[in-house]
């Protein structure tokens, strides 16, 4: 249950029960929030402010009118009216410690949401240029996106994981011919030194052995027109296992992988132009020159524009090279057309930071293709990592040739570290990875912190097991505790902040915010482990008392809900739950 939309529902239709209220009086605007003030209660809302106008009367007199209605409500322990008419509202003990067997009842589904209603959303993350390892830099907008995507789940939409492979243009030609010289190595030969622009990184040697065994001299005097489609071919598919591995080790997934290529192959990219021109969003024109210094290859020539501007685009875009080859921007209104015709009215694209520029032309491609505006494709931009070691930046790693691979990373700290610390932060700030800091057992490090808490809730329950033999701590013995003992000013903030999930959870679906789900864990470790230490002074707070059954099953349930809400938030994050800590 998330409380906050469970009272404001039911304040809304009280406020349109009210004497006097019009039958079409809008309520949509009141809202139940937490109170500024914890000492003010639990619920606040502005239900009399915004019926004040509609029923002509003051705040304060509708307050008083909606006051006695509330407080006849389930869970209401309490409703008082503070300053000109806001309500704040206190709920009863059992209110909170029925939320307590809920979160037993439902585990880690707790939290899930009707908010998506269903509906069909397309997350397309990393889409790494396949021309090489994966980079830390991709680890980023990996983790966030498939994190994202789980989020969206768990808040009620229909989630389908999407890779676009870049395959086409001229890195893939810088690719095959990497490959050739790297091939050419392969049967012994002497290419000499790696022309400029080439890819420079070890991770080409072993595919070129492969390919001069399989293919033995065939491509060694055939002419570039010959071999370069098929070392294109085969360089892209190596590059994609490599990428496949990359992206297992880290534990991201994709149900769909979509090839630039197979776009331009199968008519795609002329379909989806052809679409927007029978809809008169495209024309020939002349753009005017760029603002500031002018490049010397500029020219106003006729070209063949979308007329992006019509829908909030700063300038129409042009779909055809000089030498009538598709843009880049064609084949991405092709892909996102593609994407719309398969069912996705609403789509996710997860970015790097430099494609900032590319935005507006995107969000307005996809409004034209939908007919929407507003709506349809969100762009997320993720920032870059800098990896640190002890403060100092991270080496360059020699299988890549330019950068520290995302494999290094994960197979010196492990993925779960990778993964949540990538989380720590919102994707449009930048991020420091310090190797010293992921791996200190201190509470400096959130994903150690984290983590502790759940193992000392698991040791808590081991503990239980050993001091009180023939404890049954079974899931249905925890579910069947009486959770009417947990009345402690401790218990209850406890619970209070468990059953803030459900709403956490609907916010940061709602901003595409995943990183909120990391912070609202660390605040869940916080005050479990702060409640533990309380309980080292005042033995009262204590959660095993072997002379008082009823106390303990109790205390065990508080700790199975704190277990269960942290095991239910990293599975959003992707992180697996530790029993132990070695």
């Amino acid at each position: 249950m998330n409380l906050f939309r469970h009272f404001n529902d039911l304040i809304r239709e009280a406020a349109a029960s009210l004497e006097g209220a019009p039958a079409d009086i809008n309520v949509a605007p009141i809202t139940v929030e937490p109170p500024r003030d914890a000492a003010h209660g639990d619920l606040a809302t502005n239900a009399a402010m915004v019926l004040a106008k509609p029923l002509r009367r003051k705040p304060r007199d509708i307050a008083e009118m909606l006051a006695p209605v509330i407080a006849d409500m389930d869970g209401v322990a309490s409703v008082e009216i503070a300053g000109p008419g806001f309500i704040n509202i206190r709920l009863a003990d059992g209110f909170w410690q029925a939320r307590l067997a809920e979160i037993l009842r439902r585990g880690v589904s707790y939290g899930d949401s009707d908010l998506g209603q269903g509906q069909a959303i397309n997350v397309e993350y990393v889409s790494a240029n396949p021309t090489g390892p994966m980079h830390v830099g991709h680890a980023r907008g990996a983790v966030f996106g498939d994190a994202l995507a789980s989020l969206l789940d768990k808040a009620g939409w229909d989630v389908t994981r999407e890779y676009y492979i870049n395959d086409a243009g001229s890195q893939v030609e810088v690719l095959a011919r990497s490959l050739h010289h790297r091939y050419r190595e392969a049967l012994g030969q002497n290419p000499g030194p790696l022309a400029d622009g080439l890819y420079p990184g070890d991770y080409l040697i072993q595919p070129a052995r492969d390919l001069a065994e399989r293919d033995q001299d065939r491509w060694l005097d055939a002419a570039e027109a010959e071999w370069l489609p098929v070392f294109q071919d085969y360089a892209v598919d190596r590059m994609m296992g490599l990428i496949r591995d990359d992206l297992h080790a880290l534990g991201v997934k994709h149900e769909v992988f979509t090839s630039e290529r197979a776009l331009h192959a199968d008519g795609r990219v002329e379909e989806a132009v052809r679409d927007l021109e029978e809809r008169g969003m495209v024309y020939t024109g002349v753009l005017e020159p760029p603002k500031g210094k002018l490049p010397d290859d500029w020219e106003p020539r006729p070209q063949l524009l979308f007329r992006a501007t019509e829908w909030g685009d700063d300038v129409d875009r042009p779909l055809k090279k000089s030498d009538g080859s598709w843009t880049y921007f064609a084949a991405d209104i092709a892909y996102h057309f593609d994407k719309f015709k398969r069912g996705f009215p609403l789509m996710v694209d997860v970015l790097g930071a430099d494609h900032g520029g590319y935005v507006k032309r995107m969000v307005s491609a996809t409004r034209a293709i939908t007919g929407a505006n507003s709506g349809g494709l969100t762009i997320k931009l993720c920032q870059m990592v800098q990896l640190l070691e002890d403060g100092e930046p991270v080496k360059m790693s020699k299988r890549s040739g330019t950068f520290v691979t995302l494999r290094d990373v994960v197979d010196r700290v492990g993925r779960d570290a990778v993964r949540f610390m990538l989380l720590t932060r919102k994707n449009e700030a930048p991020i420091d990875f310090d190797f010293a800091k992921v791996t200190e057992q201190s509470r400096d490090n959130p994903v150690w912190y984290v983590q502790y808490a759940h193992a000392r809730c698991c040791s808590i329950y081991r503990n239980a097991e050993n001091d009180m033999p023939g404890l049954n701590t079974s899931a249905e013995a925890i579910r069947a505790a009486d959770l009417s003992i947990l009345i402690h000013p401790q218990e209850l903030a406890l619970i209070r902040l468990m059953t803030s999930w459900p709403r956490l959870v609907e916010q940061a679906a709602e901003t595409s915010e995943p990183h909120r789900i990391a912070f609202y864990l660390n605040d869940i470790a916080s005050a479990f482990n702060g409640f533990w230490t309380l309980g080292k002074d005042a033995e009262e707070l204590r959660f095993i008392h072997p002379d008082n059954h009823d106390l303990t099953m109790a205390r065990l349930a508080l700790v199975g809900g704190v277990r269960t809400i942290i095991q239910s938030g990293l599975k959003v994050l992707g992180v697996t739950p530790v029993e132990e800590l070695r």
